[in-house]
Formats: structure tokens, sequence, C-alpha cells
């Protein structure tokens, strides 16, 4: 049994831990590395936003700046500008917030500016990959917010991944730089019930190191947080479906995805971050049966 918690959004709650809630993504970017492009207009974007809702998402994640692999991230060299970023991600979450003001909406950024502007929009949610790490100014502006967090590891930026060196116990690192940048958070006045942790699946991860966070997910039930977890049609997926020397595509990691996400339930995760929403509940249902 996943341990219960309230997470305190601010102007609402979410209830955690009596069944796996599912976070839709939404990137309204051109050049995501699964779907980026396919949503950047508002009309758009707010329809697949709509889609996700009726498909059986509690949270719609928005994110208008891609971090994959090589990518520039961080204030000091942000390959997308703050208010780049607010021209993408403010006319979709303000027409979502209009249609249906009770959808529970996240935003992905790392950057105070945009996570200060979009809760003042009607986020409910700042989802920041970086752990709060890649603005020195995002602790303290959350702090001073209204809304929930997420804290996800990453380990170094998009364009350092490629050199990293190997770690023998990955694990053991996330779970004690997870912990730190926690510590951090409340030490910036940012409230223990208003946070949530994800161990980063794919962010600074060799394929190899990947498997044994989903193997053992369950051990990072001993940092006392709510979990999250984004596997969907991550590339080290597409490394395990490998055929003929040829990893999977994109395209073709449904499957993979769905049996991760469903271990993923089983080791405890309270929310599963997903690019096929529908497919994505439906087996949940099953893995929360079994969860009891």
């Amino acid at each position: 049994m996943r341990p219960v918690f309230t997470w305190n959004l601010g102007t609402r709650s979410l209830e955690l831990g009596k069944r796996t809630l599912v976070m839709g993504i939404l990137n309204v970017t051109p050049d995501s590395f699964s779907d980026g492009g396919q949503h950047t207009a508002p009309g758009d974007a707010v329809a697949h936003a709509m889609r996700l809702l009726e498909e059986g998402a509690t949270i719609v994640d928005i994110g208008g700046e891609s971090t994959r692999p090589g990518a520039r991230a961080g204030m000091d060299k942000p390959a997308v500008s703050p208010e780049e970023e607010l021209r993408r991600v403010l006319p979709v979450l303000v027409a979502l917030k209009e249609s249906r003001p009770e959808t529970i909406v996240s935003v992905d950024t790392y950057k105070a500016k945009v996570a200060q502007a979009a809760v003042e929009a009607g986020a409910d949610i700042i989802n920041d990959v970086s752990g709060l790490q890649w603005d020195p100014k995002m602790g303290k502006t959350l702090a001073g917010l209204e809304c929930g967090v997420v804290i996800m590891h990453a380990r170094g930026r998009p364009d350092e991944w490629a050199s990293l060196s190997s770690v023998p116990d990955m694990v053991m690192l996330v779970k004690r730089e997870l912990r730190e940048r926690a510590e951090k958070a409340i030490t910036s006045k940012v409230r223990r019930d208003r946070m949530v942790l994800d161990p980063g699946f794919g962010f600074g991860k060799r394929f190899e190191e990947n498997y044994p966070l989903l193997r053992r997910f369950h051990e990072f039930h001993e940092l006392y947080f709510p979990l999250m977890a984004g596997v969907s049609r991550k590339s080290w997926i597409g490394r395990a479906l490998s055929s003929s020397g040829k990893d999977a595509a994109v395209s073709e990691r449904l499957f993979g995805t769905l049996g991760a996400e469903v271990a993923l339930a089983l080791k405890g995760a309270h929310i599963i971050r997903t690019h096929d929403v529908k497919s994505c509940v439906e087996a949940l249902r099953l893995a929360d049966v079994v969860a009891g």
C-alpha cells in the first residue's frame, strides 16, 4: 500500500494515494521529442487539453520549452526566453481556464518569471524539471505563490547529458539529491504539503541507469513525499523494445510505456505523467485493483 497524502494546491487540494492519478502532457513547443509542433496554435492546444480531460486526465501539464536531450537550458543560456515561453503558454492556460474553470492545470517550467505569471493567470501547479536548480529565484518565488510544486530530479542540463559519466548506484544518487533539493525548497519557505517529488526518468540518466529507477521506485517512499513519474515514450523504453539492433521509434513505444507505467503504479507512484492518457488510465485501473 502506498502512503496517502493531501496535496495542497493553494486554493484547493488533491488526495493522493487512493488511486493513481494521471497528468496529461500538452506541449506547445515546435521541437519536443515526441509531439513537438502538433499543438502550437492555441485553439489546437485547448482542443487537445479537452481531449486529455475527456480521456481521464486529472491534471493537464502545459509545457512551453523543450528540455529534450541536447537542448540548451538554464537562465544563463535558455533556448526559449521567459517572454517567448509565456507567449506560448499563457493563451492556452487562460483559454482552458475560461472553458473549464475546474481544470487542474500544471505549467512545466524552470523559470521563476514564467512560474509567477502562470500562477497569477490561474495555474495550480508548477512542475520544475530542474528541481529548482536552474533559476536561483525559483525557490523564493514559489514560496510566495499559492500553488503545488513538482520537484523533479535532473542530473546536469540537457546539453551536458551526452558527456556525463556513469553512476554506480543511480537510485542512491537520485534519492540523496532529491532529499537535498526538497530540503532546500523548505528552507526557501516552500511548504512541505505543497511538494511532490519526481526522480526524473531520462533526465541525465543513461539508458541502463533508468531501469534500476523503475525496478526500485518503491525506495523513493523513504523520502516521505508524494511521488510522480514520467516515462512516456522515452528513449530508454525505445532501447528496451529494440529489434535487430534498432531502437523502437517514438511512435512504437506505447505498449512499452504502458508496461512501465503499470509497474510504477504497482511500486507506489501517486501520479503518472503521460502523452497517451486514455490507454494509461485504463491500464492503471487494473493496476490499482491489483495494488488494492
